[in-house]
């Protein structure tokens, strides 16, 4: 089964180029313009086993903004276009991870019905170098809306804030890797009585 995709996303404010393997080994090749997210979306490669290139360009000198949540979208409809529809996978995934200090936890679930949940008032108004947090809130309502998942992050303590953003998308990738899995009782079965998560 090749569970990959290619997204070319192109808007007047940014342009996105993404190349996902769900089954890959965590290899990846990031360049963003933002290096503390180039950073954390490495970390969600490694720790998904997710093989990942994204090349972006955007309006940086005006806001991180666009970028950062453009990058959420086009990641999210790559991971979409990768499951195609659903079969067989484990749809659930859950990943509770420390960082020194920080503690934080992320929950999916592949429905098809986006919700976000994002608890972690300490990234609230925070910096990392040039990098405001606030926009990592950003990058996962655009993953969340174009994943069509519902995400649950939270920050369950901390003190460096570079450690908690980067536990969250540690978690996220490892969240991803479990739901995203196949499972072999479930070959060719979408997990749902529904019959479909669309």
């Amino acid at each position: 089964m090749n569970r990959t995709a290619v997204i070319d996303r192109k808007t007047t404010e940014t342009h996105i180029t993404i190349r996902l393997d769900l089954d890959g080994r965590g290899e990846q090749t990031i360049a963003t313009g933002m290096p503390f997210l180039d950073h954390m979306l490495a970390q969600v490669a490694r720790h998904g086993h997710f093989d990942l290139s994204v090349e972006a360009t955007g309006d940086l000198a005006v806001d991180f903004h666009h970028t950062v949540e453009d990058l959420g979208i086009a990641l999210g409809e790559a991971v979409s276009q990768a499951l195609g529809d659903k079969a067989g996978i484990v749809r659930y995934g859950a990943a509770r991870v420390p960082m020194d200090d920080a503690l934080a936890s992320v929950v999916v679930d592949l429905s098809g019905r986006p919700f976000l949940v994002f608890q972690a008032p300490q990234l609230k108004g925070g910096r990392v170098g040039d990098f405001d947090l606030d926009l990592v809130r950003e990058f996962f309502q655009g993953l969340t809306n174009h994943l069509r998942a519902n995400l649950h992050v939270q920050v369950e303590y901390g003190q460096n804030l570079h450690h908690m953003a980067e536990a969250i998308f540690k978690a996220l990738g490892r969240a991803l890797d479990r739901a995203t899995g196949l499972d072999p009782r479930l070959s060719g079965v979408v997990p749902s009585t529904k019959g479909s998560l669309a």
